[in-house]
């Protein structure tokens, strides 16, 4: 629902007719987000887009994701006191 789209940080759009694969969009959609969220709830990964263009390609995703188990990679961003 777009309540809960508005609640991850999505982007919403309203219908310009039809999409540029000439398929009639929706009066209100959301725009493309990919989150990945560990086991405990914390997200991970986050990438929210404002266009349907240059989405992340899943192989690398899948590719990355393997790498960071492997590597215990921490997840970024994660600080949140004084600047």
């Amino acid at each position: 629902p777009l309540t809960v789209a508005r609640q991850w940080g999505l982007y919403i759009s309203s219908s310009r007719g039809k999409s540029s694969i000439n398929v009639e969009e929706p009066p209100l959609f959301s725009e493309p987000g990919v989150f990945l969220v560990r086991p405990g709830g914390t997200l991970y990964y986050g990438a929210v887009q404002t266009m349907p263009f240059a989405r992340p390609l899943f192989s690398e995703l899948l590719q990355a994701i393997d790498f960071a188990i492997h590597k215990d990679y921490p997840a970024r961003g994660e600080y949140d006191g004084p600047l």
